[in-house]
């Protein structure tokens, strides 16, 4: 599935994943690929992307790494997945 991460200073990441879990305002939820579409608001927490990722330079300290991918701490956001494309607009 195709993942694009915005903040209101850049995009941070698009591009291909296998799964993505985000920090739902009831409780955290794990998206994988042709997931039924779905609008969500997000809380504080970590935005967590699996998958074979490249990161560009200008955010990669942003990002931390782990065993099992990126995770990426926000304080807001909202979630859209449709098509299989997933947008999350991140503060």
């Amino acid at each position: 599935m195709y993942l694009e991460i915005v903040s209101p200073e850049a995009t941070l990441f698009s591009g291909e994943v296998t799964s993505i879990a985000v920090p739902g305002v009831m409780g955290e939820f794990e998206m994988l690929n042709n997931h039924a579409p779905i609008v969500s608001i997000l809380r504080e927490g970590n935005v967590k992307i699996n998958g074979s990722i490249t990161l560009d330079e200008e955010v990669e300290d942003k990002f931390k790494k782990t065993d099992k991918g990126y995770w990426l701490p926000i304080n807001s956001g909202t979630i859209e997945m449709k098509d299989n494309k997933v947008i999350v607009l991140a503060d």
